[in-house]
């Protein structure tokens, strides 16, 4: 679910992948693997989206764990509808 918060983060932030990567410093292909699931960020990539969120890499950790958790409490619920409220608002900005 690691995958996941790293795409929320982007999306609250209405980033496009180019845009985070140029800011973090990172290929887009390799932000889109990390978000699908396909690769597995290291902690120097957690540490580049929390500094550029401006969150501690924690917090970052901490939603993930929630999210995977307890995947039908209430709060993996909010998270995913939240997640699936930015996920159309970022499909209807395309």
């Amino acid at each position: 679910m690691l995958n996941e918060a790293l795409r929320l983060f982007r999306i609250y932030n209405d980033l496009k992948i180019t845009e985070l990567a140029d800011q973090i410093g990172l290929s887009p292909s390799y932000i889109s693997e990390l978000e699908a699931g396909k690769k597995s960020p290291s902690l120097k990539v957690i540490s580049k989206y929390a500094t550029r969120f401006d969150v501690p890499s924690s917090a970052i950790f901490g939603f993930a764990e929630q999210l995977e958790a307890d995947p039908h409490g209430l709060k993996a619920r909010i998270a995913r509808t939240v997640f699936g409220f930015l996920k159309k608002v970022e499909q209807n900005g395309q």
